[in-house]
């Protein structure tokens, strides 16, 4: 596997990573009431932040990698969408639980998520690799934003620290969320018109 492609992979372990330090201390406090864990979601925080900011960095350096060892594949193309997807969703998984993002707007990610999918497979089947356009990377640098913003909000919330703004916060996430899957929707009909000009739509 070609370097680049090692640290997209990166991104792929830490995804699951994120939702179990990110459920677990209410979890253990279900299951295992009487661990030293359960209930105290404070040293969350700065792993969750790691892991955030990590993915965030992996997905700057993997595009980085590519053009400057000349490692850009049609491999490449596909796999890092399929990366950035899988820590995306899990991110919002996990604000979904908490109350941030609204079910129904995780829901029209996912479909649109499902949709980008089924498109670029009809397009490899015609031997085409569809890489990221400007719309997704438009969606990709808000879907970042208002993780970002959603992290800061738990962060207050399990560190007891200004949690009084805590409802600014998360209405502000609420809105950054909006215009990203504003964002996303849109993106997804510019590659479906992409796909229509290539000549192989039906």
């Amino acid at each position: 596997m070609l370097l680049s492609n090692k640290v997209t992979l990166i991104r792929i372990f830490l995804s699951p990573l994120f939702f179990i330090i990110y459920v677990l201390p209410s979890f253990l406090s279900r299951v295992l009431p009487n661990s030293p864990l359960a209930g105290r979601a404070g040293w969350t925080v700065p792993v969750l932040w790691i892991l955030f900011i990590g993915a965030a960095i992996t997905d700057m350096l993997d595009g980085m990698i590519a053009r400057k060892r000349n490692e850009e594949s049609d491999f490449g193309r596909l796999f890092d969408p399929i990366a950035d997807t899988l820590m995306q969703i899990t991110c919002f998984l996990c604000y979904v639980i908490d109350g941030i993002f609204p079910a129904l707007l995780y829901l029209l990610v996912l479909y649109r998520e499902f949709g980008i999918l089924f498109v670029r497979n009809l397009m490899m089947k015609k031997g085409i690799a569809m890489g990221a356009r400007m719309g997704g990377k438009l969606k990709t640098v808000a879907y970042i934003l208002a993780g970002g913003v959603a992290l800061v909000a738990v962060s207050m919330r399990r560190l007891g620290f200004l949690d009084f703004l805590y409802p600014q916060v998360t209405t502000g996430a609420l809105v950054i969320f909006i215009i990203a899957v504003i964002l996303a929707v849109i993106s997804f009909f510019d590659y479906v018109s992409v796909y229509r000009n290539t000549g192989t739509g039906q």
